[in-house]
């Protein structure tokens, strides 16, 4: 087709009249409240108080007027009828996908990096490690002189036990620990180099080239931060962490050796090839390996990287005497956030200039415009939650073998909102009922086909029928993936073997064959 040039008429509309959706500030701040989960919103709605002064949080028992109170329909039952204000989703119908792409970028973590060549510490240690009790030392941070005064007042805060974190740990040891001056600074660059569980992740040449340095300095530095506690810390790998702590207890002799030499033996449970590599008999074996389990794969992770946050529900569901579910949202999760009325008109009755008056009426439209954005997301909460319940009310009367397969459209569909929103609403929020705490995102399931191609099972109860099963195994019954299958089919389950393989990897559990060494291997302890 040949490019030309040419005149065309159009028909538009003038900019008056202009019906396109424009993303203002209030309505990103709508949709981000929606997906932010308990503690996140508590965080904003405190940066929010500190810069708007007519804002405060309700305190319990406050009477105050229903224009600046959260909604008090605060309990729904399945049979919810009333029509809820859906302005956000339907805006985002309009919008489409491009909200889906402009909000969830932020909130997306990173993938799990890909496995490496050395064995996972989950399956040399399939069972809780003991770690030890956590030692004992000063606080190096936190107190602001010997008696806890700072600027000639008292804070109790001061006083206050907090854990040092790794790097004051062992940098407390450095510090009282008589070396040359540059083996010293090498040492600290190799803290400051550890990761989360205690080891170092950089070869000593990289080392000495970025601080230009010899090799064996780096080398002193390295096994004088060895030799410090926790014992593993600073190791290169898991051999050389096991390694040292068994040094550290007198227990690293040549069989030993052979079996740190060979921990991918370990790893798929070959108890009989670790014997007859390292000449030994199967009770010499299993001793050692009881012993590494013993050990501490992660030596740095009894210290505090990032402080452990309790979860929060956000919505109760109880049974009611007639049989139906409640469902209730936690005032905890959700507080009350209330416009200084009074406050408010003293200020504005005092307000002389123009740039307090505009000051003063953008705190006023901010603050109308977050109790209403709040009342919004309880609602969207409240809706949304109780359509989750009135799908899966098998799953809270009989459990997880009746969790029905469903998917955010169908949600969607059925309360007349956006799959986008539906998908925001479930993110992060937790459900408490009876039968114990779920993220709302778990009772979306993928649908697994039954054998006469009507019923649907939800692969979340697929998953739990082969852990059942796998369970129940004895060292004459163990399973393989192929009994599994046919064991499902009969059960009425249509599926694949390499399906039940990988729910199978996804549960952690190995494989027949190393399932079956482990057993016999326990059979044969006294």
């Amino acid at each position: 087709m040949a490019l030309t040039v040419k005149l065309q008429q159009r028909q538009g509309q003038i900019q008056g009249l202009n019906q396109g959706l424009t993303m203002t500030p209030q309505l990103v701040q709508s949709i981000k409240l929606l997906q932010m989960n308990s503690f996140e919103l508590l965080e904003h709605i405190g940066q929010e108080i500190e810069k708007n002064p007519l804002l405060e949080l309700a305190e319990p028992g406050d009477n105050y007027n229903r224009e600046t109170e959260m909604s008090e329909t605060e309990t729904a039952t399945l049979d919810v009828s009333s029509e809820l204000d859906t302005s956000t989703a339907a805006l985002e119908e309009k919008l489409g996908t491009s909200l889906e792409n402009e909000f969830d970028s932020d909130r997306s973590g990173g993938e799990i990096s890909s496995k490496s060549e050395r064995p996972s510490t989950d399956d040399i240690f399939p069972f809780p490690m003991n770690t030890g009790a956590m030692p004992s030392g000063p606080n190096y941070s936190g107190m602001s002189g010997a008696t806890g005064f700072q600027d000639g007042e008292y804070n109790i805060e001061n006083f206050l036990a907090t854990k040092p974190t790794l790097r004051e740990h062992l940098g407390a040891q450095l510090a009282i620990t008589r070396v040359e001056d540059v083996i010293r600074l090498i040492a600290a660059d190799i803290i400051d180099s550890l990761d989360e569980d205690g080891y170092l992740r950089r070869d000593a040449e990289e080392v000495a080239q970025t601080l230009g340095v010899k090799i064996s300095e780096v080398s002193a530095a390295l096994a004088l931060v060895q030799g410090m506690e926790p014992t593993g810390v600073g190791a290169r790998n898991l051999a050389e962490n096991i390694k040292l702590q068994l040094i550290e207890k007198n227990r690293f002799d040549p069989a030993m050796q052979c079996l740190i030499d060979n921990l991918e033996l370990l790893a798929k449970r070959d108890f009989n090839g670790l014997a007859k590599l390292c000449n030994l008999g199967l009770d010499d074996i299993m001793d050692m390996v009881e012993e590494v389990r013993g050990l501490d794969p992660r030596p740095a992770r009894r210290f505090d990287h990032f402080p452990i946050q309790e979860i929060i529900p956000d919505v109760f569901v109880r049974e009611l005497p007639d049989g139906s579910f409640g469902i209730e949202l936690n005032p905890d999760a959700l507080p009350k956030v209330l416009i200084n009325q009074t406050y408010q008109a003293i200020v504005t009755k005092s307000a002389s200039s123009d740039k307090d008056k505009t000051f003063i009426a953008e705190c006023l439209q901010n603050a109308n415009w977050l109790t209403r954005s709040l009342e919004q997301r309880a609602q969207t909460i409240l809706k949304v939650t109780a359509e989750i319940v009135r799908q899966q009310d098998g799953f809270f009367i009989n459990g997880i073998r009746h969790l029905r397969p469903m998917s955010l459209k169908r949600i969607a569909d059925e309360i007349k909102m956006h799959e986008s929103t539906v998908s925001r609403v479930t993110s992060n929020k937790y459900l408490q009922s009876s039968r114990g705490m779920f993220e709302l995102k778990f009772f979306f399931t993928a649908a697994i086909s039954g054998v006469d191609g009507a019923t649907e099972f939800s692969a979340e109860s697929v998953r739990h029928e082969i852990r059942q099963l796998i369970d129940t195994e004895t060292v004459e019954t163990i399973l393989s993936d192929d009994s599994i299958v046919g064991i499902l089919q009969g059960k009425g389950i249509e599926i694949a073997r390499r399906t039940v393989a990988k729910y199978r990897e996804a549960l952690h559990i190995p494989s027949s064959v190393q399932r079956r060494r482990e057993k016999k291997a326990n059979l044969k302890r006294p």
